[in-house]
């Protein structure tokens, strides 16, 4: 039995940038994915968080087979997906499915909800028969009255119309269902809703969730690891609760300090400053210096790999093994007094050349 339901290995997907439609030359690269490698467990939540921009989407497209990689390779149940025929990706397909973001746009308004939730049955063969048992059974597993296939979307709530989403999803038996942004247009009143039933169903029938959002409240309720992406890089790997609780990259630490309740002090004092560079041109060497507090001469020359700290978790960072301890995380980061304390001699040594 293999031990991760997927894996994607040094995947990279780069959309080129043309003045024009015909003929027009090359500008450059939006570099979404830049080489990123990690694999998913059976029964895991795997999270994927970062702001809007970062690639966490094209991760998921790439995923579902709705875009080819650049390079790279992708792995279901040990198996590679490169060179796999119409055939095969039509089975596996069936096994990854996707709930998406906005529960209003993702339902067709026309079709009876029953159609809706059926219709992946459909294009896949199944008889009418079995397709009305195993809608019913999805309306039933959702907390949707088997009544529902009846009505329209417009007649159901956000969350009523995303439990529709997840229905639709369960139909086929996935064994893998990526989450991409389920709650976020979802009442705070109701998003826990939305999120326990989601754990529910996975507790039941072990099915593996890759969870795409930048809501860290979300992650910290739902996740078994986080994965950190910043313009399409990953650059922290942990569990959840190491993540939120005591983040290793200053990336990560500035999103928890945002997330942070009035009242409550982060594990780490650092604010995220500026915006995020274009995709089309991204810094040199680790992209996340020129916001960095903590940069140093170092960060703009050589782009730090995801290495394993002897904790176990895995951080793109210059600041490991060598300059951490050096850095009061509960004070705000005096910047100019760190990076001028710290030697270009000092620097090469924490660089993984």
């Amino acid at each position: 039995m293999n031990s991760t339901i997927v894996e994607v290995r040094n995947l990279v997907k780069y959309f080129p940038v043309r003045t024009g439609v015909i003929m027009g030359r090359t500008l450059g690269n939006v570099k979404a994915v830049d080489d990123i490698s990690f694999a998913v467990s059976p029964g895991e939540t795997f999270a994927l968080v970062g702001e809007s921009g970062c690639g966490k989407t094209t991760v998921a497209n790439l995923i579902l087979k709705l875009l080819d990689p650049t390079s790279g390779e992708i792995f279901f149940q040990g198996k590679s997906l490169k060179g796999a025929s119409g055939a095969e990706i039509r089975e596996y397909r069936k096994s990854v499915q996707a709930v998406l973001q906005d529960p209003y746009g993702a339902l067709n308004p026309r079709m009876r909800v029953g159609h809706i939730i059926g219709e992946p049955l459909e294009v896949h063969g199944y008889s009418k028969s079995e397709r009305n048992r195993r809608v019913q059974d999805a309306l039933r597993a959702v907390g949707l009255p088997e009544t529902s296939e009846s009505q329209f979307p417009h007649e159901f709530s956000g969350g009523q119309r995303q439990r529709i989403g997840v229905a639709r999803a369960l139909t086929l038996e996935p064994t893998l269902i990526i989450l991409d942004e389920p709650v976020s247009n979802l009442d705070v009143s109701i998003r826990s809703q939305v999120l326990n039933l989601l754990k529910d169903i996975q507790d039941e029938r072990g099915i593996s969730y890759i969870l795409i959002t930048h809501d860290l409240a979300t992650v910290e309720h739902m996740s078994h690891r986080i994965a950190v992406m910043y313009l399409g890089k990953l650059v922290e790997l942990a569990g959840a609760e190491e993540v939120c609780d005591d983040p290793a990259h200053p990336y990560t630490a500035s999103l928890v300090a945002a997330a942070t309740p009035l009242g409550r002090t982060p594990p780490w004092q650092i604010p995220i400053v500026g915006e995020v560079p274009s995709a089309l041109q991204t810094p040199s060497g680790c992209a996340f210096h020129p916001r960095c507090a903590y940069a140093m001469p170092i960060c703009s020359q050589v782009t730090p790999p995801l290495s394993q700290l002897a904790n176990g978790r895995w951080v793109a960072c210059h600041l490991y093994p060598d300059h951490i301890d050096s850095i009061d995380k509960s004070a705000p980061p005096p910047a100019p007094e760190i990076e001028d304390a710290i030697t270009q001699e000092d620097t090469s040594k924490a660089a993984p050349l």
